[in-house]
């Protein structure tokens, strides 16, 4: 009997595992939304997919926004010119920045879950151009 409950139980976790998705997005110099751009800058996935940050061009990564992050989600930085996968398993909204191209409004938002966009307090610290394009993606969400 308590091999039957174990294999259901096995069962079900890889049931679970192969429901999760892999989503894409690519670190461009150019793109359809302008120069230094994540392509898509908005994805909303559920809890438990990953996303892979593909390094289409070189000089990027993908980092967490400090201060754009759900309470208890665990930061990440992807090195320069590498591709990084991250799951994402707290839901929330996730804000991401090229590190040497925030200035220049390298940065993306990644919704998980059912969270609201409404009421994002977006860091008075950051860049102008990453403030602007956070905006921009927030007012999108709005419509």
């Amino acid at each position: 009997m308590p091999i039957r409950y174990a294999a259901a139980l096995l069962a079900a976790l890889f049931c679970t595992a192969a429901l999760a998705e892999v989503h894409e997005v690519k670190m461009l110099n150019r793109g359809a939304g302008g120069a230094m751009v994540y392509e898509p800058d908005y994805l909303a996935i559920a809890p438990g997919d990953t996303v892979k940050f593909i390094a289409t061009q070189p000089s990027h990564n993908a980092a967490s926004a400090p201060g754009l992050m759900p309470e208890g989600a665990v930061p990440f930085k992807g090195k320069i010119n590498e591709e990084i996968e991250v799951k994402f398993d707290t839901p929330g909204l996730y804000g991401i920045q090229c590190i040497p191209h925030l200035a220049m409004g390298m940065v993306m938002l990644i919704q998980v879950g059912d969270s609201q966009a409404s009421g994002v307090q977006i860091p008075a610290s950051l860049p102008t151009r990453a403030k602007q394009r956070f905006e921009q993606i927030l007012s999108r969400l709005s419509q």
